[in-house]
């Protein structure tokens, strides 16, 4: 404040940053009191309104921009809930055929055993009959003496 007071020009960046930080208003309102235009009361009250009021601006660009990221963020997860729900019902859908799938391969696998145990059971019943009846012609047919 000292070095703009006494005639110092700073370059365009640092008038940029003092104007920010309110160096240059200070300077201007000082700049009124020595000119009679206001007291220094009245300076100082100008220049804590001011920077009340670009500490609520700057807050409420802070809000704005956390709010903006936050509708981001969500709207980024929504979209990833939205593709793992449609994944999930992907895999669902796979797994239920795998296990339909399963049950048919249970199915017919037990369908053919039946299969299988109802055949060897018939080849059973028509085996024993057989059986009974070569039993008879074996005890009828003498058997060969050996001399």
């Amino acid at each position: 404040m000292y070095w703009l007071q006494v005639g110092a020009q700073p370059t365009d960046t640092a008038r940029m940053i003092l104007s920010r930080e309110g160096v240059c208003l200070k300077k201007h309102l000082l700049e009124g009191v020595k000119k009679g235009a206001f007291d220094e009361a009245k300076a100082e009250e100008k220049f804590q309104a001011w920077l009340s009021e670009k500490k609520l601006a700057l807050q409420q660009v802070k809000d704005a921009e956390r709010e903006k990221s936050k509708a981001k963020v969500k709207a980024r997860l929504d979209a990833e809930t939205e593709v793992n729900k449609a994944k999930a019902e992907a895999l669902a859908k796979k797994r239920a055929e795998i296990a339909a799938a399963k049950a048919q391969a249970e199915a017919e696998a037990a369908a053919a055993a039946a299969a299988a145990e109802a055949e060897a059971e018939a080849a059973k019943a028509a085996e024993a009959p057989a059986a009974e009846a070569a039993a008879p012609e074996a005890e009828a047919a003498p058997a060969p003496e050996a001399n």
